[in-house]
């Protein structure tokens, strides 16, 4: 039993050092810098689209429920002064968005799109074929799909409070739980994670492991974000001040760092599928 458990550990141990091994050799640091500054150029711009789309079925309210549920899973220390300056930008909106405008907010939305399809074919070492048009329409569906799927979770969010509120007026009994309402209110959030993760790793690298070899890199990811967002908000509460070195840019500084921990993290996921691909092929790692 114990040598069983210890050969189970050293093949841990193996996979997590080939898989930070190949992490750095594959640039996946670097890689990393240009995920986190493309997700975060793309924020606006998708947030701005969701806006128009929100307004165009008559629910322009919506975005900034969007905006919070995006937020929601950051440190509050990062996601307070970006959400901020989201809902300026989304309330100062004119009403003439659904132009040629949004063609452009689309396109630069769909570049945190390639920037995470480049990350994941890297880490996958697949050899990008498709063509240009393919993937950036892909990207712009991402785009689209990620804009009314975060509508659906949003009118989820608005509509389940009113629903709750109800339901507690009717039978009093439930307001004890409304503790339990508002977790399960952020697991939406989660599941809206997991969601947008898993499809990344399915669609957008040209190759990849079997869909069910995928699950060891993203349930590692998951965990390593929500350890991330705990360390990193309890580091900002308690020894950083950025405002005393970047003043102004002190926001966009944290949020920058705080993304490009995010990205390392989900890069070293899928590295972490490579590797135990690597394993189950040859048998032992190389």
């Amino acid at each position: 039993m114990e040598e069983t458990e210890g050969s189970w550990l050293r093949q841990c141990r193996v996979v997590v050092v080939d898989s930070v091994t190949h992490l750095s050799s594959d640039d996946g640091f670097a890689l990393a810098s240009h995920v986190s500054l493309a997700a975060l150029m793309s924020i606006f711009p998708f947030l701005i689209f969701v806006a128009a789309l929100a307004g165009f079925i008559g629910e322009a309210g919506l975005a900034d429920q969007v905006a919070t549920l995006l937020f929601e899973t950051w440190p509050e220390d990062v996601a307070k002064p970006i959400a901020n300056d989201v809902r300026q930008v989304l309330t100062n909106q004119s009403t003439g968005l659904l132009t040629v405008s949004i063609l452009i907010m689309i396109y630069l939305a769909s570049n945190g799109v390639e920037a995470v399809r480049t990350a994941l074919n890297r880490a996958y070492r697949i050899r990008e074929t498709r063509s240009f048009l393919h993937l950036r329409l892909q990207s712009v569906v991402f785009v689209i799909l990620g804009a009314i799927a975060s509508l659906a979770f949003a009118f989820l969010g608005v509509l389940g409070p009113t629903l709750f509120n109800w339901a507690s007026s009717q039978f009093p009994a439930l307001t004890a739980y409304q503790t339990t309402f508002d977790f399960v209110r952020i697991g939406f959030t989660g599941v809206m994670l997991i969601v947008v993760l898993v499809s990344a790793h399915v669609w957008l690298p040209a190759g990849r492991p079997p869909l069910h070899k995928l699950w060891p890199g993203i349930v590692t990811t998951i965990v390593l974000w929500l350890i991330a967002a705990w360390g990193f908000g309890f580091y900002l509460q308690r020894f950083a001040d950025y405002a005393a070195y970047y003043a102004g840019l002190a926001s966009v500084f944290t949020a920058i760092v705080f993304m490009y921990l995010v990205a390392v993290i989900m890069i070293f996921g899928a590295e972490l599928n490579a590797s135990l691909a690597r394993q189950s092929r040859f048998g032992q790692m190389r």
